[in-house]
């Protein structure tokens, strides 16, 4: 294939930024994207240009590290992420456009780079789980209903990657902190801290300068691991009941 890539160009955080335009051939339709960029790169370094700098690790969908808005979607057409999509789904003669994630909480740090570092600073406002020390306990010492683990599972497989931010309308980061909170919440270990955890990750959240939610779903929509929007209402619905036994006391 032969594709025409617009590529967002940002020397650093404080440089202003525009879109650079690249002729690409040659490109396998078995490629994934991130390779895509790889022969990308390689043609710049051999003219002697600076290559395009993007984020990746794992390449397998599972850290979260690869994170790229193609054509005004967050990680592409497809709901996977970035490092998992082909280039089968696109056609010989596209053009795409690459762009960073768009939210004021993730300063670009280098072309398609973002500084995702506030996602970190919300989990650390979780704090803890508390935990005795000594031997391991018995598997079954502390039994955690099916419907329960279940739920926690499945808001674990969060990778924290920002789709969800880079999707809304308003860069809001509740998704991510919903996932983060009832994972654990919903959990027996989770229990001791459960109204201060909730209480301070969404004060960490609202700090870090993430827009406000309003339920639009694209959020839900992007996210690579289907972390559902009833995530959020269940957050909100622990952050009220948190809300109220503070004031009580």
């Amino acid at each position: 294939m032969k594709l025409t890539l617009r590529v967002w160009r940002q020397k650093n955080a404080g440089a202003d930024g525009a879109m650079s335009t690249y002729e690409v051939d040659g490109i396998s339709s078995d490629m994934s994207f991130l390779e895509m960029l790889d022969t990308l790169n390689e043609e710049l370094i051999l003219k002697g240009e600076d290559p395009v700098a993007f984020d990746h690790d794992c390449r397998e969908g599972i850290c979260g590290a690869c994170s790229l808005v193609i054509n005004g979607d967050a990680h592409g057409p497809e709901r996977t992420t970035t490092c998992q999509l082909h280039m089968r789904s696109f056609r010989d003669g596209d053009t795409i456009d690459i762009e960073p994630w768009r939210a004021s909480a993730f300063p670009v740090v280098k072309d398609l780079v973002v500084d995702r570092s506030a996602f970190d600073r919300i989990i650390q406002a979780g704090g803890y789980v508390t935990a005795p020390t000594g031997a391991a306990p018995e598997a079954h010492a502390t039994a955690v209903p099916k419907p329960d683990a279940d739920l926690a599972f499945e808001h674990a497989e969060c990778i924290g990657c920002g789709a969800c931010v880079a999707a809304c309308p308003n860069g809001a980061a509740m998704l991510f902190t919903s996932a983060k909170v009832n994972h654990l919440n919903v959990l027996p270990q989770g229990a001791p801290e459960r109204e201060t955890r909730v209480l301070d990750m969404v004060a960490q959240m609202d700090d870090e300068g993430f827009g406000g939610c309003t339920l639009t779903g694209e959020c839900a929509t992007a996210c690579p691991k289907g972390i559902p929007l009833v995530s959020i209402t269940s957050m909100n619905k622990e952050w009220l009941r948190a809300t109220r036994k503070v004031a009580r006391k």
